[in-house]
């Protein structure tokens, strides 16, 4: 199978079976997602979830955020991974956005990647929730799935990045980045995958090849 072949049977596949996929992070403006998806660096969405509210609630908008002390805002967000540094770029990112930004969410990835805490992911991830733009964000969902039905091999989540945006149609790009991260989190999971109820076995180069290995033991 090529690999353009591949490409097409899967973005089929989820654009039949998974037509309305999106972020499970809660959020109600882009402020809000930008500081979720902060959290989420190597942190389950869920345990996102459950902190954000009372955050949002001390915080509602980056004027509020920029006069926190991390006295004060440690303790709302350090049941997730990294508390310390967390805090220090949510107070940097606010005070950031108040200062360059009029305290409004930029659009441009560049932009946001100035902001602390802010990597091409993050950034990635807000432009194309927020602002509907074709860009693929890669955590370590979309990397290993990627990898595993082979859709790029790329060594870097930058690598892996350009090669989704080459061969996915733009219309498609922000769903593709939901399909991936979601078939990863509940699918094609990093230590017991389940090839045994996933759909996509017939386009997926690893689970070819663990069948072509099989086969030759038998």
């Amino acid at each position: 199978m090529t690999r353009k072949e591949r490409y097409t049977g899967i973005i089929d596949w989820f654009s039949r079976n998974m037509p309305v996929a999106e972020t499970e992070l809660r959020y109600e403006n882009p402020f809000q997602l930008l500081v979720a998806v902060i959290l989420s660096a190597q942190c389950t969405d869920r345990r996102v979830n459950q902190t954000t509210p009372a955050l949002f609630a001390r915080y509602p908008d980056a004027a509020a955020l920029a006069g926190a002390t991390p006295q004060a805002l440690f303790p709302l967000i350090r049941s997730v991974s990294y508390p310390n540094s967390k805090t220090d770029h949510l107070i940097g990112m606010a005070h950031k956005l108040m200062s360059d930004f009029c305290g409004e969410v930029p659009s441009d990835i560049d932009a946001l990647m100035t902001l602390p805490g802010v990597g091409r992911k993050t950034a990635s991830v807000i432009a194309s929730v927020v602002y509907k733009q074709p860009v693929i964000a890669v955590d370590t969902h979309v990397l290993r799935v990627s990898h595993r039905l082979g859709l790029s091999d790329g060594k870097t989540p930058d690598a892996v990045q350009n090669d989704l945006q080459r061969h996915i149609p733009e219309d498609k790009r922000a769903i593709s980045h939901h399909w991936l991260i979601l078939h990863g989190r509940y699918t094609c999971t990093a230590r017991s995958p389940r090839c045994a109820s996933c759909a996509l076995t017939p386009f997926c180069r690893e689970y070819a090849r663990m069948q072509k290995g099989a086969v030759k033991k038998d």
